[in-house]
């Protein structure tokens, strides 16, 4: 009997080495549609951009972008869900091993009349104790086993290990997105100030010319039409600060919330005007396979891939026989002494199969067989939308480049040709319209060059993030202890996963 027993359950751990349904193979860069090279001009070599903000050299940008990722409220979600994801793997592991429950019990019967002894009491009444009742105690233990004969056990932890590891790429693509936005809106804020500061400046010089322009009127040299010129431009100049300021305002508010603090929280931090930052001249761009690697989303959707494909395996050993083994011990005793005096057990082994039921196992092999083609189209899709997302980034980083040369040569004729028309005029060689002209030149070459500026550092923000920069690239972020979560830090502890031998089966 034990000998045939033995036999049993080495024959079920073979079977449940066993496994339908199709292995996951993860597509080449080939099969995905990636190009050799980027069709745009882009440095072959690529470079670490886990920490790109520090290439900015803005002690000030990289603290925030660091507070960010341990602040954020969309990031603490994003932790809070991979969290939930590591449980849900915790929970599908916990399949492969046997349950084990055990149960106790005490009984106290009592013969209420007659069997008991009894006493008289002073005035007469006779009282029966009711004593000669029996105890009665039991101890049991139970076991169950859900035996994965065609591998359904493995497929759902696979399932569930791939889904896990999405969640961490998951979660660094909502880092990401957070860095990008707190290094975009911080650019915004230093670019409203430097054109707060272009407003102003030119405020000053329209103020010596409405003066200049109404000497010239007292002293009859000229009409009044160029001190209500000079008047009109100056408020025409004066009424951009407003908007200006409102638009800084909403960076510097934004800036806040993103860093997990109230809007108004880093206004006198960023009171003091300091320069757009400005990264390195060139980035390593790499080449286009590098994405694949690089990019959490693409390694979420290929994650994603992975578990619907386990999915189908899952779905098909529904077709086939399932085996379950289950057992009990059990004793019985009057009394502590004796309780293991008798003991009883039981072994049960019970194997069923599906006969009949209306093709809905099928139907569900075919449907998560079409779940794992709309995976793969969503794969290469977003391996697509990464390459475009670099291209589109290479081409605005190098054209605002581009413009900030050329607003550079704007700027120093426009500054030569105010500054010659301003002596101009107080010598009264030429019109306050000539005058009006250049000075209005002036501002649009100031701002041109600002927010050209602004845009090839935001261009390059866009490039870094494109790369997947911004997070280790070589790990899989796992979920931190609640405590991390919940407290000062949301940040995942990231590391390389493998897969546990418990998983094999």
């Amino acid at each position: 009997m034990v000998r045939a027993r033995v036999s049993l359950i080495a024959a079920t751990l073979a079977l449940g080495a066993c496994s339908v349904g199709p292995d996951y193979r993860p597509q080449t860069p080939t099969e995905l549609g990636v190009p050799v090279a980027y069709s745009v001009p882009a440095a072959p070599t690529p470079e670490d951009l886990t920490r790109w903000w520090n290439r900015f050299d803005d002690p000030v940008l990289g603290r925030l972008v660091e507070q960010a990722a341990t602040a954020n409220t969309d990031i603490a979600q994003a932790v809070a869900r991979l969290r939930q994801s590591r449980e849900a793997l915790v929970q599908s592991r916990a399949s492969l091993l046997p349950t084990l429950s055990g149960s106790t019990g005490y009984q106290r019967n009592e013969n209420l009349r007659g069997g008991g002894r009894s006493f008289t009491l002073p005035d007469g009444t006779v009282v029966d104790t009711g004593a000669g009742g029996t105890n009665s105690y039991s101890i049991g233990l139970s076991a169950s086993y859900q035996v994965g004969i065609f591998g359904e056990l493995r497929r759902t932890v696979e399932a569930s290990r791939a889904q896990y590891e999405a969640s961490g790429f998951d979660y660094a693509a909502v880092l990401l997105s957070v860095q990008s936005e707190v290094a975009r809106n911080y650019v915004i804020a230093r670019g409203l100030q430097a054109q707060i500061a272009n407003a102003r400046a030119s405020l000053g010089i329209q103020d010596d010319n409405l003066e200049i322009a109404g000497f010239r009127v007292q002293a009859g040299l000229v009409s009044s039409l160029d001190s209500e010129q000079a008047r009109a431009q100056r408020a025409q100049t004066a009424a951009t600060i407003p908007s200006l300021e409102q638009q800084y305002n909403a960076a510097v508010s934004r800036l806040g919330v993103l860093t997990g603090q109230a809007p108004g929280a880093l206004k006198p931090e960023l009171a003091t005007t300091n320069p757009i930052p400005v990264g390195p001249a060139t980035v390593g761009i790499g080449i286009p396979a590098d994405t694949l690697r690089q990019r959490p989303d693409v390694r979420s959707a290929e994650r994603a891939l992975a578990a619907a494909t386990a999915q189908i395996g899952v779905a098909k050993a529904r077709l086939y026989p399932a085996l379950a083994i289950t057992g009990n011990i059990n004793t019985n005793a009057t009394s502590l002494a004796g309780i293991g005096d008798a003991i009883t057990g039981g072994l049960f082994a019970g194997l069923t199969q599906a006969i009949f039921n209306g093709g809905r196992l099928r139907s569900q092999v075919r449907t998560q067989e079409a779940v794992a083609d709309g995976a793969l189209a969503n794969y290469k899709g977003i391996v697509l939308l990464a390459l475009e997302d670099v291209e589109n980034a290479i081409v605005a980083l190098t054209t605002a480049q581009a413009r900030e040369r050329e607003f550079a040569i704007a700027l120093d004729a426009a500054n030569n040709s105010a500054i010659l028309s301003r002596s101009q005029y107080r010598s009264g060689l030429t019109d306050f319209t000539t005058l009006n002209q250049q000075e209005t030149a002036l501002l649009s070459a100031r701002n041109g060059l600002t927010q050209a500026r602004a845009d090839a550092s935001s261009a390059q923000i866009a490039l870094y993030v494109a790369l997947g920069g911004g997070w280790d690239a070589t790990t899989v972020p796992e979920a931190p202890p609640r405590t991390i979560a919940a407290g000062t830090s949301a940040v995942p502890v990231p590391v390389t996963t493998t897969t546990p031998a418990s998983e094999t089966r």
